[in-house]
């Protein structure tokens, strides 16, 4: 009989190395971070032009949010397309992939183009409300939304990159790429803020200039790959297909992150714009811990397309672990930042008052969290995206939806929305644990 040592070495032989998930995950950690720095460098320069322009790009932001959601649909589809053909020795149809999934990025891109700029005004009209600073909030918003849709192509370009270099498990070109686009952002940003003097207007213009450098620098790294850039419909038509739950599940986060905004904006601008401090921290805390994800599709994808399903499924449950141990430290970082942190944001009194009441609801949230990232990657590395779309839905029926309501309701101001929010994270991280255990997601092949 083996020995209790002997058999936890050879579980550790069977799952992906520390070392190994450490090398994909640190620089797609700098990667995913480099976003919501932007955005809270964002946040931080137009916050202090006061609580109206602040609340505007928190609106702004989170329409633009939906944006974004598509590039994740983009890359992590194409991410477990890529790693699972080269897990099985095919390395120029899995770059071929992602050239399919830059058409979509740039089809998609000019449809949200043409939408934004036919429905901006009634859309931030909706979600700025009434009140005494609804109407300038929109109006604000609307501008700053016309101007910073422009960059949506290149977004999704870039994404796109990302989707099939962490396929073929190169993080490192994606790091340098976005590196460049987040500097040159962050030196933009306040110069055309306050020295030239557009204001708000400022902000989208560097949004589309750091989006335009990144997709162009990702679709010149495509071309040195000497595979065809046509489009090929066939295999167009397949990632349609996957996406179509991956869009689905990430309607659901939107529909929940949207809801959130609007019942904010009717507590007024104070609220809505300690929301905008807290959800901006979330999403780099959460895009920051997403990083073990992305070493998980890369990893799990390649295991199952070569057919190893005791080394994926040993993969899982390390990346579990790491993940609780992430997101544990993100929690204990936020708690120390706790007095300070909202004051980089905005000088408020109104504002910061109102940041205090969602902080622990955002600490508590991180260790969950940590641990739900890391198995969403293994499942979306396995293309296992039908359950992820249906648990995500449950999450925000069952979860989220009925306490935002109730808040708003009942005017539970921030501490209910957040506790939404919550509640949203722990009903899904019940179904990622149940999932792992019963081993349906594991399937083989070089395609699922």
């Amino acid at each position: 009989m083996m020995s209790v040592r002997t058999a936890a070495q050879a579980s550790s032989a069977n799952s992906a190395s520390l070392k190994r998930i450490t090398a994909l995950a640190l620089p797609a950690l700098v990667v995913l971070a480099a976003e919501p720095m932007y955005l809270l460098v964002d946040t931080a320069v137009v916050g202090h032009l006061g609580r109206v322009p602040l609340a505007a790009l928190a609106l702004g932001a989170g329409i633009m949010a939906v944006v974004g959601w598509i590039g994740v649909v983009l890359a992590y589809g194409t991410t477990g397309r890529v790693a699972r053909r080269y897990g099985a020795g095919q390395r120029r149809e899995a770059v071929a992939e992602g050239v399919q999934g830059s058409w979509l990025a740039v089809l998609g891109g000019g449809l949200m183009i043409l939408v934004v700029q036919l429905f901006a005004g009634p859309i931030t009209r909706a979600l700025a409300g009434g009140g005494a600073d609804g109407h300038e909030i929109a109006q604000a918003a609307e501008s700053w939304l016309r101007i910073a849709i422009f960059g949506a192509p290149f977004l999704l370009l870039a994404m796109a990159g990302q989707g099939w270099m962490r396929g073929v498990q190169d993080t490192r070109r994606p790091m340098y790429i976005v590196l460049t686009a987040f500097i040159g952002s962050a030196i933009l940003t306040p110069i055309l803020v306050y020295p030239v003097g557009l204001g708000l207007i400022g902000s989208a213009i560097a949004n589309v200039a750091a989006q335009s450098v990144s997709g162009v620098l990702f679709i010149r790294a495509l071309a040195t790959e000497g595979v065809s850039l046509r489009p090929r419909g066939r295999v167009i038509r397949r990632q349609l297909s996957l996406s179509r739950d991956l869009v689905i599940r990430g309607g659901a986060f939107q529909l929940c992150f949207i809801s959130a905004a609007a019942v904010a904006a009717r507590f007024g601008a104070a609220s809505l714009a300690a929301h905008q401090i807290g959800l901006q921290l979330w999403f780099f805390a959460a895009l920051a811990l997403d990083a073990v994800a992305i070493a998980a599709q890369a990893l799990v994808g390649a295991e199952l397309g070569r057919g190893d399903v005791e080394r994926a499924t040993s993969t899982a449950r390390r990346i579990g672990w790491i993940g609780l141990g992430y997101g544990a430290a993100f929690a204990a970082a936020v708690a120390v930042g706790a007095p300070f942190l909202p004051g980089l944001f905005s000088s408020d009194p109104a504002v910061a008052d109102q940041a205090a009441i969602l902080w622990p609801w955002f600490i508590g949230m991180l260790p969950l969290a940590g641990v739900v990232f890391a198995l969403d990657g293994v499942f979306i590395g396995a293309g296992d995206v039908a359950f992820m779309r249906n648990m995500t839905i449950l999450a925000a029926l069952i979860g989220f939806l009925p306490l935002i309501w109730l808040t708003y309701a009942f005017d539970g101001g921030l501490g209910g929305i957040w506790a939404g929010l919550t509640a949203f994270i722990v009903v899904r991280l019940l179904a990622l644990l149940l999932r792992t255990r019963s081993g349906k997601w594991a399937i083989v092949g070089a395609e699922r």
